[in-house]
């Protein structure tokens, strides 16, 4: 009887499955086109601007993303890092 795997296991095996047959920097750059186009978009819904300013636009939009994601990854970082030390100090006493 074949062995089944749970949905983690199936979702790990797939995931290095794939990325055993396929480039890393290849699929990272369609990624990075399409967070980009996503910008674009978002900067310039109606397609009125001329092509240098939307992409302007879109660059900075891509900046505050970034620096929201920062952001955020550095609350995480210090929340837990307290969590850590409140532990820690709990088990000193």
């Amino acid at each position: 009887m074949p062995r089944t795997f749970t949905p983690s296991e199936a979702s790990r095996i797939a995931s290095l499955s794939r990325w055993s047959r396929e480039s890393g920097a290849a699929q990272a750059a369609v990624g990075q086109a399409g967070l980009l186009a996503r910008f674009e978009r978002e900067a310039d819904p109606d397609g009125v601007l001329p092509p240098p300013e939307r992409q302007r636009r879109a660059e900075n939009l891509r900046k505050l993303h970034m620096l929201r994601l920062a952001a955020k990854s550095k609350a995480v970082r210090a929340a837990r890092r307290a969590e850590q030390q409140d532990a820690a100090e709990g088990g000193v006493a």
